[in-house]
C-alpha cells in the first residue's frame, strides 16, 4: 500500500488549544512504554528491495528511546518487500493474496535477520511475533500475546510484530499495520503511539504538488477538520494516510497521545522525547469524544 500523502487542493484546520499542546507534548516525551510503527516505505527502497540504511536509521533512532529507559515495542512492515528483493521478483508478483503471503515467508526471514543484525549494535536482543486479527479480537489469545510482550520487555528484549500474512486469509486479514499498532497501544496500555511513514505528516494539501500545503501539527478538536481533508482526497492518491489518521485518532480517544511522522528526519523520535514538534501529533481525548 502507498503511504504518499496526497490531497487536490489546500485546506485550513483551526488550531488546538496551546494548553492542551503542551500537555500533550509532555505526556509524550515523559511516555515508558512506546510502540513504534515502521511502514513499507519507510525500510524499502524504490524498487520495494529492504533497504539497509533505512532500517539501521530506524534502529538509531528506537535506541535513543532505549537508551532513556522508555519501552519500546516496534511494529514493521516491509516483509513482502523483503521477499520480492531476496528472490529478485517484480513488484506484480504481489497482485495476488497467494503471492503476497509467499513472499512474505521469504521476506519476514529476511527482515528479522537484519534487525537482529543492527540491534546488535547496540547489544539488544529482539523477538519476532506475528499476529491475525483473530489474536486481536480474541480474549484468551489477546491475553496470552500481552502476557508475551510484559515478559519480553521485562527482559529487556524489544518485540517486533507484524502481522502473519502466511496464514491469514481475505476474511481474517487485518491489512494494514497501521491498525494493528492502535489496536496493540490500546490493548496493552502503552503512553505513546508513533506511525512513521515516508511523509512529514498530515496537510492541509498535497505537498509534493500544492507549494501551498502546510503541515498540520496537531489535531485534536479540529479532527473533524481534518477527517474532511482525508476523506475528500481518499481517492486523489492520498494513500495509506487514512488508516494512520484513524489509527492515531482510535489511540488518542483512549488517552494515548499519537505522532505520525517522516521516518527520514533526523533523530524523529529524540525529538519528540525532547519535546519538539515533530510531525503531526493527535492530542489525547480522555475518553471526550468530538460531535
Amino acid at each position: 500500500m502507498s503511504e504518499v500523502s496526497e490531497t487536490t487542493e489546500t485546506s485550513e484546520v483551526a488550531e488546538p488549544d496551546p494548553d492542551a499542546v503542551a500537555a500533550a507534548r509532555d505526556a509524550a516525551a515523559e511516555a515508558n512504554r512506546v510502540i513504534v510503527k515502521a511502514g513499507t516505505n519507510s525500510l524499502t527502497d524504490e524498487d520495494s528491495n529492504l533497504d539497509d540504511d533505512k532500517l539501521d536509521k530506524l534502529v538509531d533512532d528506537i535506541e535513543s528511546l532505549l537508551s532513556r529507559g522508555k519501552e519500546v515495542l516496534l511494529v514493521s512492515s516491509g516483509a513482502v518487500g523483503a521477499g520480492i528483493g531476496r528472490l529478485d521478483h517484480p513488484t506484480a508478483d504481489r497482485d495476488t493474496l497467494e503471492a503476497s503471503q509467499a513472499l512474505s515467508t521469504v521476506g519476514q526471514s529476511l527482515l528479522m535477520h537484519r534487525y537482529t543484525e543492527s540491534f546488535e549494535r547496540y547489544d539488544r536482543k529482539v523477538a519476532q511475533i506475528l499476529i491475525t486479527q483473530h489474536d486481536l479480537e480474541n480474549p484468551e489469545r489477546f491475553t496470552n500475546f500481552r502476557n508475551t510482550v510484559e515478559t519480553l520487555l521485562e527482559w529487556g528484549v524489544v518485540p517486533i510484530i507484524n502481522e502473519n500474512d502466511a496464514v491469514a486469509t481475505e476474511e481474517l486479514q487485518i491489512g494494514d499495520n497501521d491498525m494493528i499498532s492502535s489496536n496493540i497501544a490500546v490493548g496493552i496500555g502503552v503512553d505513546l503511539l508513533v506511525t512513521l511513514t515516508d511523509v512529514g505528516g498530515v496537510y492541509t494539501g498535497n505537498p509534493k504538488e500544492d507549494p501551498d500545503a502546510e503541515r498540520i501539527e496537531v489535531v485534536g478538536d479540529n479532527y473533524s477538520d481534518v477527517e474532511d481533508i482525508v476523506t475528500a482526497s481518499s481517492t486523489g492518491g492520498f494513500g495509506g494516510i487514512q488508516t494512520k489518521v484513524r489509527g492515531a485518532r482510535d489511540a488518542a480517544e483512549y488517552g494515548i497521545p499519537a505522532v505520525i511522522a517522516q521516518s527520514t528526519e533526523p533523530d524523529v523520535l529524540a525529538k519528540i522525547a525532547e519535546r519538539e514538534s515533530v510531525g503531526t501529533m493527535f492530542l489525547p481525548l480522555d475518553g471526550e469524544l468530538d460531535d
